[in-house]
């Protein structure tokens, strides 16, 4: 006969009920349990079998290894989931495209977003401290108000797991990259983005429009992705102008393709950022030209005064994909995802003829498309190593700087030729190769040079100390008041005042909100006096005023006031009031 249980065995069973149905995770979207959070297939103490979690990058969603439901196995330490005015419509597909790149050289920010406040208990506060504390600077995501958490916690789990182990490869991430929340994220990024029409001439904006038609067309793309139907879809080759005259080619995806692109970005950043260099600073979260700046001030104080100002030679194109592929791998072992990445690299380039309009299709053998979402990290991570190499060298104990394809090596007083050569072997040991025309070796205490629109001298204080000196480069002042002059030609006599002082205070904002920095007050009094001149002399014209008039009728004071001309900083604006 079966012994009758007792009472408080029955009453333990009820309790270990009670638990697995008070800590049970559900989705905060439609209230259902959440298999990527429960572990799909996983039973409580009252089920019958104690299948497999559902594995997401070998993490737990919410970071945390777990709370006790009754059962050990439940909880697989080792093994539980992360969870408009007159341009014409070539030259607004070139703006477009530009957007859609963010090509070197320019301030280059990750979307972020406020943490939640998060109140309550000791034990919640413990969390969000722990969380705040410990976790990648910066990488965040879009604000989705119903995703933004689930997207964010994971996202600090894989860079957690990713720091502490640096051995840890992601092996199912290809789930995560399927899921609803992740593809509401990368879609309102794309959206925010904006960006030109891929091959299939499919844009964004019906999508931020039709709120229905976003839903169903996520639909169907999650389903594609989950059914392993997706295929990358060939690229379309654009070119835009460069200073030298030159004609740089964008591959531009379709939108189907930057949104997937985007969803494994958000997977992949936090585990690759867990390796890079810190001094690293193109395309990377929390990071931006300025800070690039100072380390490269902070090592010229140190007495490394010789600089290797080098320059690769069409990087983006030149990029071998297996080699790119074996570093991938060496952080994913996922098969879904490392074939999508070689899907994107491998994509068909589809360029077609400005004058005979015919298109032509070319094999894309080498190189990741400058204009895809995934491309600026795949960059990153195959110079990685040179970072490495060079920082952490012992027998030179130089300072390399890198933004994007451009960095300088600085070093000490005769060791610039030999830092030349070995950056050239190393480079051609990878299948890439130094543009010599714009890579020299400077004589810091000499002759100055220029980095990411700045230029840095060596110049002494007025108690006689020397400092590396740091104001905008007389090339970035240029292209300032060269968008001034396009603003205030002849043809635009016919617009409103106000209208045309919009746009130059654009230009002006953002120029501003860049330079805006370290020694600048001689050069922004300098442009503050250049632009208003010019607004000046068109009000001046536009009137037809006589010139007796010129100067009293258009003060700078009536600029700023009246007109609303943006001021440069104080300082600057009281040299030229």
């Amino acid at each position: 006969m079966r012994p009758k249980p007792q009472a408080g065995h029955r009453l333990n069973q009820q309790a270990i009920i009670h638990m697995n149905s008070k800590y049970e995770r559900r989705n905060g979207r439609t209230g259902e349990p959440s298999h990527c959070l429960n572990g799909e297939g996983c039973q409580g103490q009252t089920g019958k079998s104690l299948q497999s979690v559902h594995r997401s990058g070998g993490v737990s969603g919410d970071g945390m290894l777990g709370r006790v439901t009754g059962i050990t196995r439940e909880v697989c330490l080792h093994g539980v989931q992360p969870p408009t005015d007159d341009t014409t419509a070539a030259t607004q597909e070139v703006v477009s495209v530009q957007a859609e790149v963010r090509v070197p050289h320019s301030s280059l920010e990750v979307p972020e977003i406020g943490m939640e406040r998060r109140g309550g208990s000791c034990a919640e506060e413990s969390e969000a401290k722990r969380e705040r504390d410990d976790g990648p600077k910066g990488i965040t995501t879009p604000a989705l108000p119903e995703t933004v958490t689930g997207v964010r916690k994971l996202q600090r789990t894989l860079y957690r797991q990713a720091k502490s182990k640096p051995k840890w490869k992601a092996w199912s991430l290809y789930a995560d990259a399927s899921r609803r929340d992740i593809l509401e994220a990368a879609l309102q990024q794309v959206i925010k983005n904006k960006g030109a029409a891929g091959v299939d001439g499919e844009r964004w904006e019906p999508l931020k429009e039709n709120r229905e038609l976003r839903k169903q067309w996520l639909g169907q793309l999650q389903e594609e992705l989950k059914g392993k139907t997706y295929r990358p879809s060939p690229v379309r080759r654009v070119y835009i102008l460069k200073e030298n005259g030159k004609q740089r080619p964008l591959g531009i995806p379709t939108l189907k393709d930057r949104v997937v692109q985007t969803a494994v970005v958000l997977l992949l950043l936090p585990i690759f950022e867990a390796d890079f260099h810190e001094h690293s600073y193109a395309y990377r979260p929390k990071r931006r030209a300025q800070q690039a700046v100072d380390a490269i001030k902070k090592a010229l104080l140190t007495g490394r005064r010789e600089v290797v100002d080098a320059d690769l030679s069409g990087y983006f194109d030149t990029i071998p994909h297996m080699e790119l592929l074996r570093l991938v791998k060496g952080r994913v072992s996922d098969g879904s995802i490392l074939k999508l990445i070689k899907g994107w690299l491998r994509a068909p380039v589809v360029e077609e003829d400005p004058e005979s309009g015919v298109k032509r299709v070319e094999k894309n053998r080498c190189g990741t498309p400058q204009g895809g979402v995934i491309s600026p990290l795949l960059a990153n991570l195959y110079l990685d190593g040179l970072d490495k190499a060079v920082n952490e060298g012992k027998q030179l104990k130089a300072v390399m700087v890198r933004f994007a394809d451009d960095f300088v090596v600085l070093c000490r007083r005769g060791q610039g030729a030999e830092m030349h050569r070995r950056l050239k072997k190393w480079l051609e040991a990878r299948k890439l190769k130094l543009n010599e025309e714009k890579t020299r070796i400077v004589d810091f205490e000499r002759e100055s040079f220029e980095f990411l629109g700045f230029r840095l001298s060596w110049r002494k204080s007025r108690r006689g100390k020397s400092y590396p000196h740091c104001e905008p480069s007389p090339k970035s002042c240029g292209k300032l008041l060269a968008a001034v002059r396009e603003e205030t030609e002849r043809n635009t006599f016919w617009k409103e005042p106000e209208t045309v002082v919009a746009r130059i205070n654009e230009r002006v904002r953002g120029w501003i909100g860049y330079f805006d920095y370290a020694q600048r007050d001689e050069v922004f009094g300098k442009m503050q006096m250049q632009v208003c001149n010019r607004v000046r002399r068109w009000l001046w014209k536009k009137h037809a005023k006589s010139r007796a008039h010129y100067g009293p009728q258009y003060r700078n004071e009536r600029l700023h006031e009246q007109y609303g001309l943006t001021r440069f900083p104080t300082n600057a604006t009281r040299q030229c009031t």
